[in-house]
């Protein structure tokens, strides 16, 4: 589907035909979408592919009648199992023009067409990249701050009760936040390109707005590490506590094992024609007598077995040292 949008005052409002100073806005791509950039635009066939190519690495290339810069923007869709993705973004510059192409919607674009940016002017191609991408960085922000609440849920959830829905959910989240890894350290060396002038010449009075757009990036890139380092401490915590939990189990079932079989044991040997000890094979309470007897020995052997809790010591260390030092001061 493609929209045209033109700066009327200080708002972004829709038009119905392209023309000059246009923001040319393709989402949702279809054939005919593609058909009308390749021919009325003359943007290349591969580069079109690239921009649809969910794989596409962020970069920057330019034509003899445009500049493509190709950039990777955050998403959330909860359609799919990881819902924080990234997808690639086409932006092309005209000399009279801007085009964006991308394969689905997303957040920034939303945005950004819905005048939630300000000062935004397809007339000024470099600050409408800088905008763009500083845009990107508040919504990438945005949510990783979401991935950490969620990351917080599910680990209440798992400090409760372990299960394989938790954990599932917390590979979604690792997984997310390594898609925002990748896009975003792509995405700032195609700041850093750009910081350097290369295919966009930037105005003296937007290099703070460029300075700012970078903070923003280096301040997401920050936050995903130190999210993945959390997570993936948190992963290697709750393998060790199921491990725990496996040995435990194990070991009470080796427990319970071992205590049945003192009984087993003792009724398998009267059951193979042992003749009984003298006085019993008469009584009749010969039956409960034996039986009593396995019941004892389970109980021992239960009590010999049992889990047993050893009981923190005090800490002798610092009481030693004060020991040592006083009969050298009173010296």
């Amino acid at each position: 589907m493609i929209r045209y949008w033109k700066k009327d005052g200080a708002a972004l409002v829709a038009v119905d035909a392209p023309g000059r100073d246009v923001w040319v806005d393709v989402r949702d791509v279809s054939r005919e979408d593609l058909d009308i950039l390749e021919k009325d635009y003359g943007v290349l066939a591969e580069h079109l592919q690239d921009m649809l190519d969910v794989d596409e690495r962020s970069r920057i290339e330019k034509e003899d009648s445009y500049t493509m810069l190709i950039l990777r923007l955050p998403i959330y869709d909860s359609r799919y199992e990881v819902i924080y993705f990234t997808v690639p973004v086409g932006v092309i510059l005209f000399k009279d023009r801007v085009v964006t192409v991308c394969a689905s919607d997303c957040e920034v674009l939303q945005e950004l067409s819905g005048g939630k940016v300000r000062d935004l002017s397809p007339a000024n191609k470099s600050a409408f990249v800088l905008r763009l991408m500083g845009r990107a960085a508040i919504v990438y922000l945005r949510y990783l701050k979401d991935l950490n609440r969620r990351t917080t849920a599910i680990e209440l959830e798992l400090q409760r009760s372990i299960k394989n829905n938790e954990l599932v959910k917390l590979l979604a989240v690792e997984k997310s936040l390594v898609f925002f890894t990748t896009s975003l350290r792509s995405d700032e060396l195609v700041l850093e390109k750009l910081q350097k002038g290369v295919a966009v010449r930037f105005k003296d009075d937007e290099a703070e707005l460029l300075e700012d757009v970078a903070t923003d990036f280096r301040q997401a890139i920050e936050m995903c590490n130190i999210h993945s380092d959390i997570l993936s401490g948190m992963m290697d915590a709750f393998a060790s506590v199921i491990s725990n939990n496996l040995n435990i189990v194990m070991k009470r079932l080796t427990i319970v094992s071992i205590v049945l079989m003192i009984p087993t044991f003792v009724v398998s040997v009267f059951g193979m024609n042992v003749p009984f000890p003298a006085g019993i094979s008469s009584s009749p309470i010969a039956f409960g007598l034996i039986m009593g007897g396995c019941a004892i020995a389970a109980g021992i052997g239960a009590l010999l077995l049992r889990d047993r809790k050893v009981k923190p010591k005090k800490a002798l260390l610092a009481p030693a040292a004060g020991a040592l030092v006083l009969p050298l001061a009173k010296k």
